[in-house]
């Protein structure tokens, strides 16, 4: 791997690509040039070119990429060739919806823990977990060795739970409260906003409308 920085968006990328090459393996392809990974992912194939350079020399001139080594490779990049254990705070709707979408399991990322401050929760089982108290996240971190942690609490709470987490020991976090998150500069926190997705989409809704009445008005 070259030593300068990575940025967060060549990083924000290799997932993307981890997931198509996985499609491409299911359907048994073998190799894909970087033309065919841009024009399914809508990405110029220098720019993907350039993302994996940054990492190693995965791709053959005049053959490509070797899907099953470069899957691995990304894998590895990603650290998704060791288990990753999560910690949940929040078992509400979308606390339940996560615990039981299993989907990321096969990338080794596992919820192992998920706890509640709110005590008609705790105690109630959700995917083979049990709902802990917040008073056991310390030693339930430190027993499991758990590396990220994924908040799901309304907005008011959230930052009070971002310290729990970090005193604990958490490395990085996944946050679903609309809310930004203050913390040390050497823990990652990445904000899931559903609002903001929303009202940003929105903007889009009648541009296309706008755009076409405005060329059949230069028609004129």
């Amino acid at each position: 791997m070259k030593s300068e920085k990575i940025s967060e968006a060549v990083v924000r990328r290799l997932p993307v690509y981890l997931r198509y090459l996985n499609e491409l393996r299911k359907r048994e392809v073998a190799t894909v040039s970087s033309q065919e990974l841009g024009q399914k992912l809508d990405l110029n194939p220098a720019q993907i070119r350039k993302d994996l350079a940054y990492f190693g020399d995965f791709g053959r001139k005049g053959i490509g990429y070797d899907v099953s080594y470069l899957i691995e490779k990304i894998r590895q990049i990603l650290k998704l060739d060791q288990q990753i254990n999560v910690a949940l705070v929040g078992a509400g709707n979308l606390g339940h919806a996560l615990s039981n979408y299993n989907a990321f399991l096969k990338d080794n990322m596992k919820i192992v823990a998920i706890f509640d401050s709110y005590a008609p929760k705790v105690g109630k089982k959700i995917n083979n977990l049990t709902v802990q108290p917040m008073q056991e996240l310390v030693d339930t971190v430190q027993a499991n060795g758990i590396r990220i942690g994924i908040i799901t609490v309304p907005d008011f709470e959230a930052q009070h739970v971002a310290d729990q987490l970090i005193s604990a020991g958490i490395e990085a976090i996944l946050n679903f409260a609309p809310t930004i998150l203050k913390a040390p500069s050497h823990i990652r926190i990445h904000t899931a906003d559903f609002t903001t997705d929303l009202q940003s989409l929105a903007y889009y809704l009648d541009n296309g409308k706008e755009d076409t009445a405005h060329d059949e008005e230069m028609d004129r």
